[in-house]
C-alpha cells in the first residue's frame, strides 16, 4: 500500500494511493494506530496538498556515512558500527514544501535517502525481528549545513534546522528495501544515482542498533545514509529525491 497524508485545505486526512499515483482513497483516521478503513470518498493527486506522511512522535535518527563512496566523498571511511544523530521533529516538512535557507548558513547540501518509518513502540529489536516493527518507507532528503556542521563539531543544528528533513511523497508499506535505485536530481540534472544494496549497514542491522540505544515509538523515522554525489543547493534551485517503487519526493529551495 502507499499511504499518504494530504489536505484539501481543511485538516490532514490519510488515503491509499493508487498505483498510477493519480488517486487517493480517503480512509479514517490514523493508520499507524487505527485500523484502515475506506471512507468512501476519492480525490485526484493533482487536486490535494500532499503532506509530510509521518510526523514522527519524539524523533528522527539520522545515519551519517553510510555509504563508502558517499564517506570517501567527504574524506572518511565507512565506520565500523552505524554513526547515527537526531534530528527534532520540527525540521519535517512534505512534499512540495520550501526548504528555508536561513542566514546563519551560506553552504547548504542536499543528501537524498531512503527513511523507514516505524509502525510499533520496540526496543532491543534483534535484526532478524525488525520487519515486524516497520510499517513502511518512504523517501528523504537530509538537508545539512555544511559550514555549520564543520563548526559546531557536531550535527544537531547544521541538520536539524526548521525545514531541513522533507519527507514523502507518501509511504510504502510493501517493499524490499534491499536493492532500491535512488536518484537526486538538481534543477532536473541527476547528482546522486546510488543503490542501497550498497549500504554499509543494511535497514534490518540499523533499526536494530538504533533500537537498542532508543526506544522507538510508531511514526519515528530513520533515515539510511546518502550516496555519493551530494553537493551545495541555493535558494530558487529545486531538488528532486526518486527512489524506485516509491516515488519522488520534490522540494524548492528559499531564502529567508
Amino acid at each position: 500500500m502507499r499511504i499518504a497524508r494530504f489536505t484539501t485545505g481543511d485538516d490532514p486526512a490519510y488515503g491509499l494511493v493508487d498505483a498510477t499515483g493519480t488517486k487517493i482513497a480517503e480512509i479514517t483516521g490514523d493508520p499507524l494506530y487505527t485500523k484502515i478503513e475506506l471512507t468512501g470518498t476519492t480525490h485526484a493527486v493533482e487536486d490535494v496538498r500532499l503532506l509530510a506522511p509521518v510526523i514522527p512522535r519524539s524523533k528522527v535518527i539520522g545515519i551519517g556515512r553510510n555509504y563508502a563512496d558517499h564517506a570517501a566523498e567527504m574524506g572518511n571511511e565507512a565506520p565500523a558500527e552505524p554513526l547515527m544523530f537526531l534530528i527534532p521533529n520540527t525540521a519535517v516538512v512534505g512534499p512540495g514544501d520550501p526548504v528555508v535557507i536561513p542566514p546563519l548558513t551560506s553552504e547548504v547540501s542536499y543528501e537524498g535517502e531512503l527513511a523507514v518509518v516505524i509502525g510499533r513502540l520496540c526496543k532491543d529489536v534483534e535484526p532478524e525481528e525488525v520487519s515486524k516493527v516497520i510499517f513502511g518507507y518512504t523517501c528523504a532528503n537530509d538537508v545539512t549545513a555544511r559550514d555549520l556542521q564543520r563548526g559546531d563539531g557536531q550535527w544537531a543544528r547544521a541538520k536539524g534546522m526548521d525545514t531541513f528533513c522533507p519527507l514523502g511523497p507518501w509511504i510504502e508499506t510493501d517493499l524490499d528495501p534491499s536493492r532500491l535505485s535512488l536518484v537526486t536530481r538538481l534543477d532536473g540534472e541527476v547528482v546522486q544515482d546510488g543503490t542501497t544494496a550498497d549500504l554499509v549497514h543494511g535497514v534490518a542491522a540499523l533499526v536494530s542498533y538504533a533500537s537498542r540505544a532508543f526506544t522507538l515509538l510508531p511514526g519515528d523515522v530513520i533515515l539510511t545514509g546518502t550516496p555519493a554525489g551530494v553537493g551545495p543547493v541555493v535558494a530558487g534551485q529545486r531538488v528532486e529525491v526518486e527512489i524506485e517503487d516509491i516515488g519522488v519526493l520534490s522540494n524548492p529551495f528559499v531564502a529567508r
